[in-house]
């Protein structure tokens, strides 16, 4: 073993940091070392800069050492060190997007990891022995040293703080603020925070780098025990503290916890006033209302319930900021911000101040999150508050190209966006005006896709679309494989969303294994606006032109296209599938128009046309802030939900409309979407486990209490405001209700025995529908269960009605990558005692599962099944028994483990047997595990844990949407 070839430069040091020359990984390359954003901290407490051609320098003696000198002209030994550069430089950076400080050792750390996952051993060992040398050396080089002055560690360091003034670190300062941070909560301490922390700090610190390494310590141990991620909350509170009270007070300023109790009612009316003058808030929120009695309305110990996901997440993208060319400062404490979002549902009322209180405290609880562009937007000078945006393009130039406009002035502004391309006649189709041919409507959806990329909110979210085409359309076998890696790019839509928009009458052909028959719109321009046993009698007629030679057609066997959209459905995560028939069957509008798709996130059903954009306005219950150990607790339930229709209402009003149609339409039909999130928390709080016919009641009998309380709500408050203005016709005037209008779909369908069961109640539905006859609706829609990605990290339960993704796992988002662990799972492991480091590498070996992990006991691993080892049958039938009780739809993941044909037919006709309106992703296993490298072991204690790197296709690595919610 040559272990003496391993000796580098530069003291002895080896594997610095990472370079972007990286092919591998092109996510990071806009990061690159040159802008300055990456440092090193060496052992002697110096700072040098990022240099990515030391890991490379270093893991190639590595090799040298194992093959010997005359192994440095080989290409080989240079490719591979080469890729294992870039895997150290990933493994760095992944947790630090915006740029960051490593530690030498880290760096090493990670060097040894990327030799090891490489299977190259010999290499490692060599690499390990030479690291040990040179401990040894430095501790003989320590023993001899003559005493001339303190340690690094006890010098004094000074930090460079935001005006420019160098102050000394207060060691004793920091001491307090973690023990702060660490108090009132279990199984938490602030002695390894402060020892980690401790070993990265250097003189002429930044102060954001400061607060960046405390919280970053704190982060590390969340996959110990997840009370450290409150930890973590509130050591970033800290530096949000300073922040926003510095930059209100022109002056630096900080304050504890315990100090900004007393300062939020003053901070609360600075920051409102501050914000009016940078123009960043509406002046009528300093107008219109009493500050100082808002103030008093405040509840800062509500700042202490956030996990650090939670936060950081509102820290980044939610939070107002001073902006300028060489900072961005947020000044809105969390308090403030759910006050202020508050206030902007309220301008109107006639009691505001006791509005924004009621709205303040279901906000500022969890008891209920309104959407994100709510959030976002509420209360500033361009109130964009709705959620999703529904259109239909026409089959002309000036039509396609008005929907492209309204896609990008819709997107600009934080809306999510559903389009309706079947009218848009197929390739090789007849154009009048021109004497030519069409190009079909494969070419104008790479222009929508394009177009979603380039407005993509000003960075704070990704613009995002999702085209639908009926399953009749001519183009429908080229719109399967937009989302294909291979093939023309061209006739490629790699960022937009698709779905299929199937009608019953290709699922009965499936069933029939007969043929189906594809047209272009242009030839069958009826069928469009059509469903249920008017399109059929119409459908059949075209097909009789068509055998006659009257019509262009195709004709395809509905078991092979039907085959081919599952396919591409596993292979590429679309196009999604949804029912046309149920949503029109169902829609309490019919009157009005058709639906003619459902939105980005397949849970919104309402009806577009040329003149009508629809809207809708959501916002989700915490369902798990709702039960108990008992079940639900509806009392609570229905003030949570009366608050919440009145907050969605007001969102009508105050909305920016950056379209008229929209304006029009949202006015016209008022609609509206109550969703949920946290059912599995729900779940694990009562101790059912999600594959059982105990959690699929439950999903019933929540949904029909939501369902009751929710249309009670709104037509409470059509007695105070007055009935939607095209209330009349609708299936609210004609005493039908969400129930009523499924059982006779069933009926309809002539399927009954397809249908969901448990069709009996204890709500008095009758005298609902009575007064629902009487007074109205104030709105035409109330229910929609989106997926709430990112309103659920803020209040730190489960998504939407997800199942647990996994027990331990690293999610990413805009804001970073962040540790999640099971809490519940935890809390019962602590009880059992056999939470320790042995089991914290258990579940990482095991994906974050605990069915191979012998020491939990057999019940606990029913509960805590994660997402792909639920039977899927159990989450069709459970979104089957809300769906009777929802006016529109739902955003229902499905997860499959292992690819199977068989499978997804069965699932897939399930959902349309059971009554379904849409369905949304399907998950397939990508490359999402927990790196099992970061294991605790001697040379990598310190490490998080990570995702491995994401695979080429996006199959399921648990994408989020982050648009609807």
């Amino acid at each position: 073993m040559r272990t003496e070839s391993l000796k580098t430069s530069n003291e002895g040091e080896t594997a610095h940091d990472a370079s972007f020359e990286n092919r591998s990984h092109p996510e990071i390359e806009a990061a690159a070392p040159e802008n300055g954003r990456y440092r090193v901290i060496r052992r002697n407490g110096k700072i040098t800069p990022f240099d990515a051609s030391k890991i490379h320098v270093a893991l190639t003696k590595a090799f040298l050492a194992v093959e010997g000198n005359s192994a440095i002209a080989s290409k080989r030994i240079h490719e591979i060190c080469e890729r294992l550069t870039q895997d150290v430089q990933y493994a760095l950076t992944r947790s630090h997007p915006q740029g960051g400080t490593f530690h030498i050792e880290d760096i090493q750390d990670h060097a040894e990891l990327a030799l090891m996952r490489g299977d190259h051993h010999q290499a490692a060992r060599a690499y390990i022995l030479y690291r040990d040398q040179r401990q040894k050396e430095r501790q003989q080089r320590a023993s001899a040293r003559v005493e001339t002055g303190p340690d690094h560690a006890q010098e004094a360091i000074q930090i460079i703080y935001k005006d420019g003034n160098k102050r000394l670190l207060d060691i004793q300062q920091l001491q307090n603020v973690v023990d702060e941070a660490c108090r009132f909560t279990e199984h938490v301490s602030a002695d390894p925070i402060m020892k980690e922390a401790l070993r990265n700090l250097y003189n002429d610190m930044n102060v954001d780098d400061l607060n960046a390494v405390f919280i970053m310590s704190a982060r590390t141990l969340i996959e110990e025990d997840p009370n450290y991620s409150y930890v973590g909350a509130r050591l970033l509170l800290y530096k949000l503290r300073r922040e926003a009270l510095s930059f209100l007070a022109a002056q630096h300023r900080e304050a504890s916890a315990e100090e900004m109790t007393k300062q939020y009612p003053d901070y609360f009316k600075n920051y409102l006033h501050k914000g009016v003058e940078l123009k960043l808030l509406d002046p009528r929120l300093v107008e219109q209302f009493d500050l100082e009695k808002l103030g008093r309305e405040l509840q800062p110990e509500r700042d202490m319930q956030f996990t650090y996901l939670g936060l950081q997440t509102l820290y980044d993208r939610y939070f107002i900021r001073y902006e300028s060319d060489h900072e961005s400062i947020p000044f809105e404490m969390p308090q403030a911000f759910f006050m202020r979002v508050a206030m902007g549902l309220a301008l109107n009322e006639v009691e505001p101040e006791k509005r924004v209180a009621d709205f303040y405290r279901l906000l500022s609880s969890f008891d209920f999150m309104s959407s994100t562009p709510t959030l976002f937007n509420s209360g500033t000078l361009r109130p964009q508050l709705s959620s999703c945006y529904l259109t239909t393009v026409s089959d002309d130039l000036t039509g396609i190209f008005e929907a492209v406009r309204d896609n990008a002035l819709l997107s600009k502004y934080a809306g999510g966006l559903g389009n309706d391309w079947s009218n848009v006649r197929a390739m090789g189709s007849y154009i009048t005006g021109t004497n030519g041919k069409s190009q079909g409507v494969v070419p104008f959806l790479k222009v929508a896709n394009d177009t979603a990329v380039a407005v993509n909110q000003g960075g704070k979210r990704k613009g995002a679309v999702c085209a639908y085409l009926e399953t009749w359309h001519l183009d429908i076998e080229e719109f399967i494989e937009l989302r294909k890696n291979t093939g023309d790019d061209r006739r490629r839509t790699h960022d937009m969303n698709t779905a299929n928009w199937i009608p019953d009458l290709f699922m009965k052909r499936v069933h029939e294994e007969s043929q189906w028959t594809l047209f272009s719109p242009s030839d069958v321009p009826e069928l469009h606006d059509l469903y249920g046993t008017a399109f059929e009698e119409k459908y059949s007629a075209y097909e009789t032109l068509a055998e006659q030679g009257k019509l262009r057609h195709k004709k395809v066997n509905a078991v092979d296209l039907w085959r081919k959209m599952l396919g591409m459905l596993y292979e590429t995560g679309h196009p999604w599938i949804t029912f046309k028939d149920p949503c029109n069957l169902r829609s309490p509008q019919r009157h009005c128009g058709v639906v003619h798709s459902s939105n980005l996130c397949t849970e919104i059903t309402l009806n577009t046309s040329a003149e009508e954009i629809a809207v809708c306005n959501l916002g989700s219950i915490n369902l798990a802030a709702h039960v108990d150990d008992h079940g639900l607790m509806e009392d609570k339930l229905a003030i949570t939900i009366e608050t919440a229709v009145r907050m969605l209402d007001n969102v009508i009003e105050y909305n920016y409309y950056a379209v008229n149609k929209a304006r029009q339409s949202n006015f016209r039909h008022r609609p509206v979407g109550i969703g949920l999130m946290g059912f599995q928390d729900a779940l694990y709080k009562m101790r059912v486990p999600y594959q059982s016919r105990e959690a699929v009641d439950f999903a019933d009998r929540s949904m029909e209490a939501i369902s009751y309380y929710a249309i009670k709500a709104s037509n409470q408050l059509a007695r105070e405001r007055g009935a939607y203005s095209s209330y009349d016709g609708s299936l609210w005037s004609q005493g039908i209700l969400p129930i009523d209008s499924y059982k006779n779909m069933a009926k309809d369908r002539g399927a009954e025995k397809y249908f969901s069961a448990n069709l009996e109640s204890r709500y008095d539905w009758n005298a609902l529908r009575a007064s629902v006859q009487a007074i109205g609706m104030r709105n035409s829609n109330v229910m929609a269960i989106a997926p709430t990605a990112t309103i659920s990290n803020i209040c730190g339960v489960t998504q939407s009605i997800e199942p647990t993704y996994q027990n331990l796992f690293v999610k990413s988002n805009l804001s970073g990558e962040f540790t999640v662990v099971n809490p519940y799972l935890v809390e019962d492991l602590k009880k059992l005692e056999i939470w320790d480091d042995v089991m914290v590498n258990d579940l990482k070996y095991y994906d974050g599962s605990v069915q191979n992990i012998s020491r939990i006991p057999d019940e606990l691993k029913k509960l805590y099944a994660t997402a792909f080892e639920v039977d899927q049958q159990y989450l069709v039938e459970a979104a089957a028994r809300r769906q009777k009780w929802i006016d529109q739809s739902q955003s229902l993941n499905l997860y499959m483990p292992e690819p199977s044909g068989t499978q997804l037919d069965f699932l897939y006709k399930l959902a349309w047997q059971r009554g379904l309106k849409t369905t949304y992703y399907l998950r397939s296993r990508g490359a999402t595990h927990v790196e099992k490298s970061t294991m605790k072991t001697e040379h990598a204690s310190r490490l998080n844990a990570v995702a491995e790197k994401p695979a080429e296709v996006c199959l399921s690595d648990d994408p989020d949407c982050e648009v609807c919610q």
